[in-house]
């Protein structure tokens, strides 16, 4: 089994791109990692990887090396699935990325309750401002909202999920409620930076006709959080998603606006790589989420 062993520290090498962060996760020293990884190299008579000391990159050999290995740790993990079907519950690791504010609202209640149930699962969980690449970053599943990002990735619906624009009671008495897209050009609008998308433009749909609105207002920001709060603050109208959106509409601490009309969807997705296509407990960990995610 050295070699499997040997094969499972180059992957979580690969993907820390670290030492000293790969160290950590295996509760072990920086230098024993490395000495692991020289004869691993001694052994395959190829340089795997190339040192600086900042960062380390995969040559080719390395490269192929983590692709095909890749593929026999899935395997593996597969057969162990199959022969211990019995016990009737997935075991091993799972790495999930996901936003911060839907990863704290309800993707970590999710695992609270999914290792629970599947208590020989271990779930690392890593929350981030934008999406992560799950092949350069090394995850399982990503959690992504809108269309599925990339055509080598598989996706699951895991809830549909509108946006919408909203404005708070007060800010509607003193400035008006807009009624057609066009008129928000007129109005304070709460924009968001993220991703790649347009900044400050917002795009609308009623049936076959579009109307794209380039809005602007005193405050922007990178963080959905305080979009939504300035915005129940009086500040201005937002554009968010349903999942923020249900406690304070239902509350009347926020009215949704151009009712008519509808934004680009913001569907849940949870999305993986072509090779896990066939994990057990990938597919039990993803049925879980939807199943988790629907009932709240």
């Amino acid at each position: 089994m050295d070699g499997f062993s040997d094969l499972n520290l180059f992957a979580l090498v690969a993907r820390h791109r670290n030492l000293a962060a790969a160290a950590r996760e295996i509760g072990v020293t920086p230098p024993a990692v490395s000495k692991r990884l020289a004869q691993l190299e001694r052994r395959l008579g190829v340089r795997l990887m190339n040192r600086t000391t900042r960062r380390l990159s995969l040559t080719p050999e390395g490269e192929l090396y983590l692709a095909n290995g890749l593929r026999i740790l899935d395997e593996l993990s597969e057969l162990e699935q199959l022969v211990g079907r019995g016990r009737g519950e997935p075991t091993g690791m799972l790495r999930v990325n996901a936003s911060f504010g839907f990863g704290r609202a309800y993707i970590a209640p999710a695992i609270s309750a999914f290792v629970e149930r599947y208590p020989a699962m271990q779930i690392q969980l890593h929350l981030t401002d934008r999406p992560l690449n799950l092949q350069d970053e090394g995850f399982d599943v990503g959690i992504r909202f809108g269309e599925a990002p990339d055509a080598r990735v598989n996706a699951r619906l895991l809830l549909a999920n509108r946006r919408m624009a909203c404005a708070s009671p007060a800010y509607l008495q003193r400035n008006g409620t807009p009624a057609t897209p066009h008129d928000l050009a007129r109005h304070a609008c709460i924009v968001l930076r993220e991703n790649e998308s347009a900044y400050g433009t917002w795009h609308f749909s009623r049936g076959k006709r579009t109307e794209t609105v380039k809005v602007n207002g005193a405050l922007s920001t990178n963080d959905g959080g305080a979009a939504l709060q300035w915005a129940l603050d009086g500040r201005g109208i937002v554009v968010r998603s349903e999942w923020e959106l249900r406690g304070p509409i239902e509350s009347g601490a926020l009215v949704p606006l151009l009712g008519a009309w509808t934004l680009p969807n913001a569907d849940i997705h949870a999305i993986y790589l072509e090779r896990h296509r066939l994990s057990a407990k990938l597919r039990t960990f993803i049925d879980f989420l939807g199943d988790y995610l629907r009932a709240s």
